[in-house]
């Protein structure tokens, strides 16, 4: 299937700075089938895997902003649907960590062996529920995970396996977000990696505010530059 070709303005703080172009095509993860959306620039430097939280989607505005954003930056990406129509029927599925870090290992490793990011290094970016899940991920993935990033998570649902994790991994938390900034202290304590928490000050839950979700950006990108560009083996031409 052939890729559509999109543009993206990339902002620093609110400023533009330049324009990138980026491929867009929609996937199918194996074995289920999950739909995917996979954006890569012309020369990716790393590949982010989203995980949405609960009662979102790869459609989620934000993660499609962020994601449009870091191809800007050189970075791949892949929005996928953690569950399957049937799965998301029942409620219980949302919250279950086990399943939906398997799912995004299933993922991993079909990036893997995909052309177009085959020999990339990896980072995860999970959102809410989607945070833990990418924690528990990492922890079975190990050195396959380059970098973590964490928006408005829930770290705090990985439980035990926080003290597994060895993937560097940045907590990003809206600071009128008062119940999550706490979970996410109590979680970073227990990480066992090279961690950090930013609190984008005056920020809600879904970082609705005017520069927020910039805010995040900025942050995230900064984090996966610094932790991802030394990894990996560079994009493998066919």
């Amino acid at each position: 299937m052939a890729f559509d070709l999109n543009q993206c303005a990339i902002a620093d703080m609110g400023q533009t700075i330049l324009m990138a172009e980026f491929a867009v095509r929609e996937v199918s993860i194996p074995p289920l089938g999950l739909a995917g959306t996979l954006r890569v620039p012309a020369k990716p430097r790393g590949v982010i895997v989203f995980a949405h939280g609960s009662g979102s989607s790869r459609l989620s505005p934000r993660n499609v902003s962020v994601a449009e954003q870091l191809a800007g930056r050189g970075f791949a990406s892949l929005l996928f649907d953690l569950l399957t129509v049937e799965e998301e029927a029942d409620r219980a599925n949302v919250f279950d960590i086990a399943l939906l870090a398997r799912r995004l290992v299933g993922a991993v490793r079909w990036l893997r062996s995909e052309p177009s990011t085959r020999g990339l290094a990896v980072g995860l970016f999970g959102a809410s529920t989607g945070a833990a899940a990418a924690l528990v991920a990492a922890a079975e993935l190990g050195p396959g995970i380059a970098a973590l990033v964490s928006r408005g998570g829930r770290p705090d649902l990985a439980g035990d396996v926080l003290e597994r994790v060895r993937t560097p991994s940045l907590m990003i938390v809206g600071g009128a977000d008062e119940r999550v900034v706490e979970l996410n202290e109590m979680a970073l304590a227990r990480l066992g990696a090279e961690k950090s928490l930013v609190i984008v000050p005056g920020a809600s839950h879904l970082f609705p505010e005017p520069g927020a979700l910039e805010a995040v950006i900025e942050h995230a990108s900064r984090w996966l530059e610094a932790h991802m560009l030394h990894r990996g083996t560079g994009h493998v031409q066919e």
